[in-house]
């Protein structure tokens, strides 16, 4: 019995290392195919992305994932699709998987952590989104998540984060932000106490001088209060820190100087103002203002030797008197029809054109994008 027992064990062991060796060369054989179909599935992957097939891109990516999930590489490109795609949620999970390896470096943790954020804000879950963007401090992602934090609390009219954002990106050496600042102020100024508005308002002229709209503002403000001339000297100031702003400027100034019984000095700013650059929204104001002219629509006629403007023949021609007077109404609608887009505001960021002067654009988001003068002026 002893001799069989060591025999079976003498033709065992042969017969042992022979079956290791071949399942270590089948492993090697499937490690071989493995590593050749996932740089495959990655080229064929990019070639369909270049071609624009999005759908045949994904599979392939997906298909790479499978093959090599370690690669990391490869979930930023199948994040990123679906998120171009919109497939916001899938994006997330490819993201928050990424997240959650332990073995992910600093670097791509922190990439992923920006391309998730990314994720949340494009599937528009800003509370999410904001949480991603927070943990970006100290990264070289720091500066793209403030100012994304700041487009969120812009939309949500948070102005109190809004101008930390603002303060930290200007601190950092991002750009200026005074004037968005000012703005901030402006708008906090809105809903509150005549007092608490005015000490808002001030305070924003002093952080930003040449801006429109905390005079403007201000001035409006004391309107209310009771304070016409105040609104009046407010104004007067304004136009010489801020001359282009003076279309915008001309209408406030002429409502203060009838309240305030102060049309003469009004009057002689203004038309100093229309000697040097040439207004619509200035003429009108003159215009108004004139009555100790004969003529005072007359202004509509010279203006016309400074530039062609549809705007003020349509006013010169409102009150002239013709021979067939009878058709007058139907040219003067006729013109006021045609003259009507001239006088829209355009948004010189985006294009997008409006009745009323806008601070913020509507269309794209951009702070002080609407030049003072009207499309005919432009």
């Amino acid at each position: 019995m002893d001799f069989d027992y060591f025999s079976w064990i003498l033709l065992g062991l042969p017969l042992a290392f022979v079956l290791g060796w071949i399942a270590s060369r089948l492993d090697l054989r499937q490690l071989r195919i493995e590593n050749r179909q996932a740089p495959k599935a990655y080229f064929k992957g990019l070639n369909f992305l270049l071609n624009e097939q999005q759908d045949q891109a994904i599979d392939a990516f997906i298909e790479a994932v499978q093959n090599d999930p370690d690669t990391s590489e490869l979930h930023f490109a199948l994040g990123n699709l679906f998120r171009r795609r919109g497939e916001y949620e899938r994006a997330v999970r490819v993201h928050e998987h990424l997240l959650s390896r332990g073995d992910l470096g600093r670097v791509d943790r922190e990439r992923a952590q920006h391309a998730l954020a990314l994720d949340f804000l494009k599937a528009g879950l800003l509370d999410r989104a904001e949480d991603a963007l927070r943990k970006l401090e100290g990264t070289p992602f720091e500066a793209q998540a403030r100012l994304a934090l700041l487009a969120i609390y812009e939309r949500s009219r948070d102005w109190l984060q809004a101008s930390e954002i603002s303060r930290k990106l200007q601190t950092a050496g991002q750009g200026d932000f005074s004037g968005r600042l000012a703005h901030y102020l402006c708008e906090q100024a809105i809903g509150a106490e005549p007092q608490e508005a005015e000490r808002l308002l001030r305070q924003a002229l002093e952080l930003a001088p040449q801006a429109a709209r905390p005079g403007l503002d201000l001035a409006a403000l004391q309107h209310r209060c009771g304070e016409p001339a105040g609104a009046l000297d407010t104004l007067v100031a304004l136009m010489d820190r801020a001359p282009l702003a003076v279309p915008l400027i001309a209408r406030p100034l002429l409502e203060a100087a009838r309240a305030s019984q102060q049309p003469q000095r009004a009057l002689q700013v203004l038309q100093a103002s229309y000697a040097q650059a040439p207004s619509l929204d200035v003429l009108d104001a003159i215009v108004a203002l004139d009555a100790s002219s004969a003529t005072p629509r007359d202004g509509y006629v010279r203006h016309l030797e400074h530039e062609p403007s549809l705007v003020a023949a349509a006013r010169w021609i409102e009150g002239e008197k013709f021979e067939r007077e009878q058709f007058h109404p139907q040219v003067q609608r006729a013109l006021e029809h045609a003259a009507r887009p001239l006088l829209r505001y355009r948004c010189a960021a985006c294009g997008f054109e409006a009745q009323q002067h806008f601070w913020q654009c509507p269309g794209c988001q951009a702070w002080d994008s609407y030049p003072a003068r009207r499309v005919e002026e432009l």
